[in-house]
């Protein structure tokens, strides 16, 4: 049950961390690239590697801590970190055509399914 209440309060400090930095970058952010996000994911996956890095050198956290920092706050901040720390251990375990596949199915499909989604919420509300 502690594990359980650290990811969650983990993931609602990240999604509202992601809501306000989101919001403030925008607001100096401009052109049609989506600045903010990009600069989360890329935040989010550094912090990710700073963690999971620093854990495995010298760091001693519980696994609570360690749920609530990784999959808690930074998962609500960003997936796309999560997505980062999976890529990069497939490609370090030498299994380069899985990392491969696992990237370009991952985006690919990930793009195609919420297109899915958007087209079927149209079809069955509008008609």
């Amino acid at each position: 049950m502690k594990m359980i209440l650290a990811i969650a309060a983990g993931g609602a400090t990240g999604a509202l961390a992601r809501h306000f930095a989101a919001h403030w970058m925008a607001a100096y952010a401009g052109g049609g690239f989506p600045w903010a996000i990009f600069a989360i994911n890329v935040l989010g996956s550094c912090i990710m590697g700073i963690l999971i890095e620093g854990s495995a050198l010298s760091w001693s956290f519980s696994a609570e801590t360690r749920a609530f920092l990784t999959v808690g706050i930074l998962g609500g901040f960003t997936t796309f970190s999560t997505f980062a720390l999976d890529s990069l251990l497939l490609f370090n375990r030498g299994e380069w055509i899985t990392a491969a596949l696992y990237i370009c199915l991952s985006v690919f499909l990930s793009i195609a399914a919420l297109a899915l989604g958007m087209q079927a919420t149209r079809y069955f509300m509008i008609g």
